[in-house]
């Protein structure tokens, strides 16, 4: 049993210790423990100094390198997607310098961009899930070609996009078809729209461009499981569809992580035959690297572009074929011809 003589010690023991550790600072060891401290003031403060001079430098290195590309971006473009008109999708609200580098980088490559505009919140709402059933009701009338029955919402949704967005009109293919013009009015109603910039569209599109939002699917983002599945089921499906629905698409995605809709795509062995990505376009680099991306995927070259494992740096820039605006005859029966179809055939 310990009794109150055992306190009395253990309490002198701790004073002790105390009035020694006290004599032995102020004394003998006062200034050994004052310089071993300064020392190691002074290599923290060497260290800092050192790693602001790395920083610097590797900021003007970046800068350096982004000046450089910056300039030769116009001759490294140049001709990449003359005449083509390009529409840009972003899927969420999208960062204005982001939009702009892009739109910057396809216009130095001969691209007219024939409109941007970006999806809201109730493109993927699970509490507007009945709303957009509904609409796609209204929507598959002006369709063509109409969809298979067990096509899905989302999947339906994104072809009136693409559709809204490409449809041209034969007589005069440098105006919208009459669906297509139906289509974008439906998609954008001022009660409950699904896009917004609908009136930026200016020409129908032969290709289209889907940007991501800087840090869209990342963990630090992430939402309840089978929410998060849902929106990136409804955007894989927008990349589907602008790549089926045009000469061809791009993904253009400042994310990175292993959620990012790249990293999906990467993940389907389907998507990934069969939808060109490019990463990083937060940055001038990634921006530049999206025309000659669309450029090789109009030619029929499907890729994955970017500084990550299994990314191609930069793609081959390839000769397109002249695009073909030639206004198509309408028929006695009220039917466009074809001119490539054979003896004249409506097409």
């Amino acid at each position: 049993m310990i009794d109150f003589r055992y306190h009395i010690v253990s309490l002198i023991s701790v004073f002790l210790a105390l009035a020694v550790g006290i004599a032995l600072g102020a004394g003998p060891l006062k200034e050994t423990i004052g310089d071993t401290l300064t020392g190691q003031v002074q290599a923290l403060r060497a260290e800092k100094e050192t790693l602001r001079a790395e920083a610097d430098v590797a900021n003007a290195d970046l800068q350096n390198a982004t000046t450089y590309i910056e300039a030769a971006a116009p001759q490294l473009l140049s001709g990449a997607l003359a005449e083509r008109r390009v529409a840009v999708i972003a899927l969420g609200e999208v960062t204005e310098e982001e939009v702009d580098g892009v739109e910057a980088q396809l216009t130095a490559a001969g691209a007219q961009v024939s409109g941007v505009v970006t999806l809201t919140e109730a493109w993927t709402d699970p509490g507007l899930r009945s709303f957009r059933q509904a609409l796609v009701g209204t929507l598959v009338e002006y369709l063509d070609p109409v969809p298979a029955d067990d096509t899905g919402t989302d999947a339906e949704l994104a072809i009136a996009l693409v559709q809204a967005l490409t449809g041209a009109n034969p007589q005069a293919p440098n105006e919208f078809s009459e669906p297509a013009t139906v289509l974008l009015e439906l998609l954008s109603v001022d009660e409950k729209p699904l896009l917004t910039g609908a009136d930026s569209v200016t020409a129908p599109a032969d290709a289209i461009v889907v940007l991501t939002p800087q840090g869209a699917n990342d963990d630090d983002q992430a939402v309840d499981e089978d929410e998060a599945a849902a929106v990136a089921s409804a955007q894989l499906a927008v990349l589907t569809a602008a790549q089926d629905g045009s000469e061809g698409a791009v993904l253009a995605d400042a994310g990175t992580s292993t959620t990012s809709l790249t990293s999906l795509v990467l993940a389907d062995d389907t998507l990934a035959e069969t939808i060109t990505t490019v990463s990083g376009t937060d940055e001038v680099a990634g921006q530049v690297t999206v025309p000659l991306a669309l450029n090789a995927r109009i030619a029929g070259v499907n890729g994955h572009y970017g500084f990550a494992e299994g990314e191609t740096t930069v793609p081959t820039k390839v000769a397109l074929t002249p695009v073909d605006r030639t206004p198509q005859p309408v028929t006695p029966d009220g039917v466009a011809d074809d001119p490539a179809a054979p003896d004249g055939a409506a097409g």
